[in-house]
């Protein structure tokens, strides 16, 4: 998994929406986001870039919220806080990129307590 990369200077991309597609369409392995419907190669480039950004943007939204995560759950004021060893066992991570998180969400709280919130969208 890649290094955690602080965001917080940047401005938040406003993705395209993913529409969730129903069950039986989504279980047919050819299917994806009807791009397999799309005909001309340009809006075919289009729509296939358009998803990328929006899961790109989705990825990142949502490494910062692990990072929270792991930072709340290591906070050394918790009564049941976890080691670093606990949550990378729970989030399937190293040990080492635990600790990554860990601190890259304490910035992330550092960062958002001089704005008033942990949500900075």
């Amino acid at each position: 998994m890649a290094e955690p990369t602080p965001r917080r200077h940047e401005p938040r991309l406003r993705p395209a929406p993913l529409l969730f597609e129903p069950a039986e369409v989504a279980s047919d392995p050819e299917h994806f986001f009807d791009l397999e419907s799309i005909d001309d190669p340009r809006a075919l480039l289009a729509r296939a870039t358009e998803l990328t950004h929006a899961f790109r943007a989705a990825t990142d939204r949502a490494v910062e919220f692990q990072a929270l995560a792991a930072a709340q759950l290591a906070d050394p004021r918790r009564f049941d806080r976890l080691t670093a060893a606990d949550i990378a066992e729970r989030a399937e991570w190293t040990e080492d990129y635990a600790k990554k998180m860990i601190e890259f969400g304490r910035d992330l709280m550092r960062g958002a307590e001089g704005r008033g919130t942990i949500d900075p969208a």
